[in-house]
């Protein structure tokens, strides 16, 4: 008998500061980049940087969300602040994406 044991590639992505309508676009940008390569599984957003997050930088991660979906890929976050946790439930964005406490944790977790 033969075990298969299949490794996804993960990909992971520390935005910084503030993700706000300023750079959105560009995060947008970096998320879709990360996510087109045919041999990454999982884009890990690690958040543990990021000071604040509004609206545009919101759908940005859905965005890339979506194509994540679309691709048959997975994209986690890890590492969100209280404060950006909030924004999550508030905008009730908390049952749509995959959290991890931290990094390490993602990577148990694949």
């Amino acid at each position: 008998m033969q075990a298969v044991l299949e490794c996804p590639k993960i990909t992971v992505i520390r935005p910084q500061g503030k993700l706000n309508a300023v750079n959105a676009l560009e995060f947008e940008r970096d998320l879709t980049a990360a996510l087109t390569p045919n041999d990454v599984s999982i884009l890990l957003v690690d958040l543990a940087a990021v000071e604040s997050l509004d609206s545009a930088g919101l759908m940005a991660l859905v965005s890339a969300l979506k194509l994540a979906q679309n691709l048959g890929q997975s994209l986690k976050l890890c590492s969100v602040s209280p404060a950006l946790k909030i924004i999550f439930e508030l905008t009730q964005l908390d049952g749509v994406f995959e959290f991890e406490d931290t990094i390490d944790l993602a990577f148990v977790n694949p």
